[in-house]
């Protein structure tokens, strides 16, 4: 027992140090995490002295204790309930968090303010900063410019024995969803992650109550999410230009971009509004421009199209709200589009009427020159028996890399890539290093071979391992770039660049480079 109470006091102490608490909350904080350890006096020892810069090593010394000491049973669910709450008890209240953050807002500016809440998330084990350092990450030079991929190992797998009793506990619609603003303090349980620590920004877009958060597993710099207070369904609308463009004037040193509305081209998340955003330049901002258009009509509006993968067309403009109008309707010219040549058809007709499959990703930011930009990604989400998975989605030779719908942030370049890929990639350097047989391969990793052996007569079975790494790695991100090949609607061919200048002149867009 004094194991558990010295941590109590090293917790409180970096609460200090981080500024999550002052001195004057030390004797509530202490009592609330002794009733929660079951503690019935604190620590009485030597003078406590830490360094951590990471709530880490403290958290997994407490929860450790815990176990041996039956106040939580050894299980990944369990121990995530106790690390929320507590955090918690470091935590402000909702309001209390926005008085502080308007307050650095007013004294040093939106970055400043931004900057406080993300240490904050950090600090508070909300972003799981100790798990996002198990990730792979690199970039990789290709004809679009640098990709950047990522191998996902931060999130932990679930014990089987929570998997069991997950299947006999009660269903609950309570929150809706994991991004419901109910989330907000909520305790978690075998189906739901524990949000004890987590807080909520406010925000108005549009008018309406919306909130910032940021994610706990974050894939690239304050990586956030931004949502809607009410759980209403994702719709790409007049309004959702109105609302990102309503973003960047508030915070214009960040991003923010929709995922599409609709299935095998939208996120995974389709029942609750909301955006992604953050503090990140991805590749896709500085690709190379193909065409520029202006249109007599609209004269403050400047049209590019973009040198990547995905069919790209970019607005710029000193005016939000022309911004806005220009790019809903071009959204709407595209929703119902259709280029036979290209396989691109807007509606098809079934037995229960039109299905659309055209929308779009939006993306917004302001740009270098201080203008409002926003990227509309052109995408289609028709299926054929060729492809029945999506024709313009990764097609079955690309699936032993990624099979995953391409959703905002691999838009932009960035891949997301499974965990099974680590071990793939592990025991495949070893074949180039000439450990193992080209026929263990064959037999161990089937859905790799035919892409593997390119490599091998390319670079042979005598590498050494850092090479056998390097090449691996580049050629993962070449074949991402395939993947992304595969959702343009248009081509980046010279007949595809043809029919995407047809699609952009015949909405009266001149061409002037």
């Amino acid at each position: 027992m004094e194991m558990i109470k010295k941590y109590i006091e090293e917790l409180i102490l970096f609460g200090l140090h981080h500024k999550l608490i002052e001195a004057l909350d030390v004797p509530l904080v202490r009592n609330q995490l002794m009733a929660l350890l079951k503690v019935s006096e604190p620590y009485t020892g030597k003078a406590v002295i830490i360094e951590d810069q990471t709530p880490t090593r403290i958290l997994e010394g407490i929860l450790n204790e815990a176990v041996l000491l039956g106040i939580i049973e050894e299980s990944l669910v369990e121990r995530e309930i106790l690390d929320a709450k507590l955090m918690a008890t470091l935590m402000p209240r909702q309001s209390e968090l926005n008085r502080l953050y308007t307050m650095v807002k007013e004294e040093k500016g939106i970055k400043a303010a931004t900057d406080y809440y993300y240490h904050l998330s950090q600090m508070s084990n909300y972003i799981r900063t100790d798990r996002i350092a198990l990730n792979r990450y690199w970039q990789t030079e290709t004809q679009y410019g640098n990709m950047e991929i990522t191998i996902n190992l931060s999130k932990p797998e679930k014990d089987p024995k929570d998997i069991e009793k997950a299947k006999h506990q009660p269903q609950s619609n309570y929150p809706k969803c994991f991004l419901c603003l109910e989330n907000v303090g909520y305790e978690g349980n075998l189906n739901h992650p524990a949000r004890s620590n987590h807080r909520v920004l406010p925000l108005t877009l549009n008018d309406e109550s919306w909130y910032l958060q940021y994610s706990p597993y974050v894939y690239y710099n304050e990586h956030a999410i931004i949502f809607k207070e009410t759980h209403e369904p994702m719709k790409i609308t007049f309004e959702t230009f109105k609302r990102l463009a309503d973003f960047i004037e508030c915070m214009p040193h960040y991003f923010i971009g929709s995922n599409a509305d609709l299935p095998i081209v939208g996120g995974s998340i389709l029942s609750h509004d909301h955006f992604q955003g953050g503090r990140h330049r991805f590749s896709m901002v500085d690709a190379k421009v193909l065409r520029t258009y202006k249109n007599l009509d609209v004269p403050d509006i400047r049209l590019e199209i973009l040198a990547w993968p995905l069919s790209v067309v970019r607005l710029s403009s000193n005016d939000k709200s022309t911004l806005v109008q220009q790019a809903f309707d071009i959204f709407k010219y595209w929703q119902g589009y259709s280029d036979f040549n290209e396989g691109i058809l807007a509606y098809s007709d079934t037995s229960e009427g039109s299905v659309p499959h055209n929308t779009v990703t939006p993306i917004a930011r302001m740009n270098d020159q201080g203008w409002y930009e926003m990227d509309l990604a052109l995408r289609n989400n028709r299926k054929d028996e060729k492809h029945p998975e999506g024709i313009f989605h990764p097609h079955e030779h690309l699936h032993h890399i990624k099979k995953e719908n391409i959703g905002l942030i691999e838009v932009m370049g960035l891949a997301v890539l499974p965990a099974r890929l680590e071990l793939d990639l592990t025991f495949l350097s070893e074949v180039l290093m000439g450990k193992h047989s080209m026929d263990l391969v064959r037999e161990k990793l089937p859905h790799h071979f035919a892409w593997f052996e390119t490599i091998v007569l390319d670079v042979g079975l005598t590498c050494s391992e850092t090479t056998a790494k390097e090449v691996l790695k580049h050629a993962v991100g070449q074949r991402f770039a395939e993947v992304l090949d595969c959702s343009g609607v248009f081509k980046q061919t010279i007949e595809g660049l043809g029919a995407f200048e047809r699609f952009v002149e015949s909405m009266g867009y001149i061409k002037i480079s």
